[in-house]
């Protein structure tokens, strides 16, 4: 490796980006709190959305990590530190999911023991769906995330002092056995938190739903991240815009695969046309609900797709900055789409606008988790024997 990718100097982030990110902390803490007065009922499904998001950015980023290992890819080297960053919020979801395993006969009915009893279908997932096999699985996810999580960053952050080559070998080694182990936590969190909410309800493809999702915002975030960081000068400046490419050109595709799969799930429903099936969408093609139905095909496909269409676009970073906040947005409208359907209590206007202070805490959090990961380590991985390599591709 050159002297010149040794010598990286580091830039710390400055103060106001922690400050802005305490501030939306505390906005979405007090907000929270507030919602939980007026309506506990409401908010905890709220509450529930901005969980899911964070997870959703959480594992989405852990799947890149591992993505770049198994894969051999050179190009993403550069900016795996901004990946893992983005990936630091693992090992706090067992302490964030406190809340819904409190609210678990809120926001589920299985786990009702006296509607159980009157309805079979219950009765017949009653093995899987308890409070007490919910909580282990929960538990057991999250610890298998945290554990890779820890293993990938400790390799990494280790090679930047050790420089020993053998810690990318080992970390390709624990990328192999964790994207099968990642395809099926991925599939129980999405079923658990989601899908349970509608416990008649079943769809074979929503665990790839979710995993598209997920990938999608994962990628908005370190799209968004990496060039603010180059804009800034806190990457290695040998990074130029064929990373933009590499990053838009994937942002293209996941826009593509959920939009795909989203219209398979629809598609395949709306054929077979089995009502144990169908009401989940009739419920979302009622009401106000049809025009949230219809605002994801523009929102959340139509829009990304038609700013990262051409090539040019894929590296112009005023339009990545645009389709990666966008897509969060979208993201979220997604979220709510999936999980407030399944809230049938009564609200006001108040309350569904202090619903929103929980993603307001959560966007402050994954700035203050940032923050300080890059306080306590170098954005670029210096001791990564394919740094080089990464910091010469060329499309």
């Amino acid at each position: 490796m050159s002297h010149d990718n040794l010598n990286f100097v580091k830039k710390e982030l400055p103060t106001g980006f922690k400050n802005l990110g305490l501030i939306l902390l505390l906005v979405g803490i007090v907000g929270g709190t507030i919602s939980f007065f007026l309506n506990a009922e409401q908010a905890i499904f709220n509450y529930l959305l901005a969980f899911m998001f964070l997870m959703s950015i959480g594992v989405g980023a852990l799947f890149l990590i591992s993505l770049e290992y198994v894969a051999g890819a050179d190009w993403s080297t550069p900016l795996r530190r901004v990946i893992e960053f983005s990936a630091s919020v693992i090992p706090y979801l067992i302490v964030l999911s406190i809340p819904i395993l409190l609210n678990l006969h809120t926001l589920f009915h299985w786990s009702h023991t006296d509607v159980v009893a009157t309805d079979k279908v219950l009765q017949g997932k009653s093995p899987y769906l308890n409070e007490m096999f919910f909580a282990i699985r929960v538990v057991v996810v999250f610890a298998i995330w945290g554990l890779f999580y820890f293993l990938f960053t400790k390799n990494s952050k280790k090679q930047d002092i050790t420089k020993d080559q053998k810690l990318t070998s080992i970390n390709i080694k624990l990328s192999a056995v964790f994207i099968p182990l990642f395809a099926i936590t991925a599939s129980v969190a999405a079923i658990d938190f989601m899908m349970s909410l509608e416990p008649h309800w079943f769809s074979t493809i929503f665990g790839v739903y979710f995993f598209s999702g997920s990938v999608l915002a994962a990628l908005s975030v370190i799209t968004y991240a990496t060039v603010k960081l180059r804009e800034g000068g806190y990457l290695h400046p040998k990074m130029v815009d064929d990373h933009y490419y590499s990053l838009g050109a994937l942002l293209f595709a996941f826009v593509n695969f959920w939009g795909y799969i989203a219209f398979s799930q629809y598609m395949l429903i709306w054929y077979a046309n089995l009502p144990e099936e169908t009401f989940w969408f009739l419920a979302r093609w009622e009401g106000s609900w049809i025009f949230i139905s219809l605002a994801l095909i523009v929102v959340h496909f139509l829009v990304p797709y038609s700013v990262l269409l051409s090539q040019p676009a894929k590296m112009d970073s005023k339009k990545l900055k645009f389709a990666a906040l966008w897509i969060l947005f979208a993201h979220v409208l997604d979220l709510y789409w999936l999980i407030l359907p399944t809230f049938h209590g009564e609200s006001n206007f108040v309350n569904t606008i202090l619903g929103f202070s929980f993603i307001i805490g959560a966007i402050g959090l994954v700035m203050l988790l940032f923050y300080f990961n890059a306080k306590k380590t170098n954005l670029v991985p210096i001791g990564d024997p394919k740094l080089e390599k990464g910091l010469n591709f060329r499309l």
